[in-house]
């Protein structure tokens, strides 16, 4: 049914568990998993007085972003070498997760998307919004959603 398998990670306990049953899925239908880490893209922590906070340059955030994502991903590595599916993982630098998680989606041309959700409630997500009702309201392939 599933050829390959977009499994987006924030890093969180429940994207490690979402994870373990992306690659689990994958391995039922003899699929692969492209996993994903979204960051948010450089910009600099200047206040109003013109002053820069925490000023680093776009390279260093550059290094600290991949070296982050790499931490993220290695997850997804671990459970698919584990299980024998094939992998490949990338990350992304976007202000809009779930745009990046469709995109990715459709550019890598994955056919299920398999991810977790914080399950906000309330203020929580009407303040922070949910990526993963955003990708479920985009995205043009199967959302799988993992609690």
């Amino acid at each position: 049914m599933f050829k390959n398998i977009l499994v987006p990670t924030d890093g969180s306990a429940l994207s490690r568990k979402a994870i373990k049953q992306a690659v689990q899925l994958a391995k039922e239908q003899g699929a692969r998993v492209t996993g994903l880490h979204v960051v948010p893209p450089y910009a600099p922590d200047i206040r109003e007085d013109l002053s820069v906070r925490n000023f680093v340059s776009p390279q260093e955030y550059a290094k600290r972003s991949a070296t982050i994502a790499r931490g993220h991903l290695k997850a997804i590595e671990r459970a698919a070498k584990t299980a024998d599916v094939p992998c490949q993982t990338l990350h992304a630098a976007n202000s809009y997760p779930h745009d990046e998680i469709v995109n990715t989606a459709k550019r890598k041309k994955c056919d299920a998307i398999y991810m977790a959700s914080h399950g906000r409630r309330g203020i929580a997500r009407l303040l922070l919004g949910s990526e993963a009702s955003k990708v479920l309201a985009l995205s043009k392939v199967p959302v799988i959603i993992s609690k």
